[in-house]
């Protein structure tokens, strides 16, 4: 039998950061459960194909646009069940046994991980804490958790929409009452938060949930999100 899981992973101008994203998947292969990776490239400038024929990976161009780029990943993956995580998140220890579990026991739910920040600080603590706290009671866990689900789910509720911002929480939206915690972290860089400033940062992802539930538009919200 084929190892189920092929790993998705949206990339642009990332070949100097994404190994320890790639390093972590490293023990899925070992216990057999990782099929492939496939890196779904949005118009990178750098030696991305260089890594992917370092790591195995398979590699994909497009345009530009994550919605789009884990769409069009989804669409060459060969796997039963498909894992999607960002080049500058890494999966902690234990996920293995985390994704095993959930394929044995829930194979007909989307499965999403714990956010933990490669930062200790008590801001840091704080913002995990509140997206972890939505993730399991409003459903609505955002893409740099990485999410696992079905291949047949996934083409089901109709795949990530092919919009340039909010794509995470739009398919949260089509997986609702099919969504269930993994029980292991997924350790997303900090860069941006201590750049711009937690509080500043985690307001601006709030306002831009809210004028999305709102209705405007993801173009509209992705020119906004590039403007600040």
């Amino acid at each position: 039998m084929s190892a189920p899981v092929s790993v998705i992973i949206p990339t642009l101008n990332v070949a100097d950061r994404i190994g320890p994203c790639l390093g972590a998947l490293a023990e899925a292969l070992t216990a057999g459960l990782l099929r492939e990776v496939v890196l779904s490239d949005g118009g990178s400038t750098d030696d991305i194909a260089g890594v992917a024929d370092a790591v195995g990976a398979r590699l994909i161009r497009g345009a530009r646009g994550r919605g789009a780029q884990l769409a069009r990943g989804a669409e060459v993956a060969r796997g039963q069940w498909y894992l999607f995580i960002h080049a500058d998140t890494v999966l902690g220890p234990g996920w293995v046994e985390a994704v095993q579990r959930h394929i044995a026991r829930t194979p007909d739910h989307a499965g999403w991980f714990r956010l933990r920040f490669d930062d200790p600080s008590a801001a840091a603590r704080t913002v995990a804490g509140w997206a972890n706290l939505r993730s399991g009671a409003f459903g609505l866990p955002y893409g740099d958790q990485a999410l696992l689900t079905p291949a047949r789910l996934y083409r089901h509720v109709g795949g990530h929409p092919p919009i340039p911002l909010m794509e995470d929480v739009a398919l949260a939206r089509r997986l609702k009452g099919r969504l269930r915690p993994l029980g292991a972290d997924a350790v997303t860089s900090a860069e941006r938060y201590a750049r711009e400033g937690w509080l500043r940062r985690g307001g601006r992802n709030l306002s831009t949930l809210a004028l999305w539930r709102l209705g405007v538009s993801p173009e509209k919200l992705a020119e906004r999100y590039e403007r600040r």
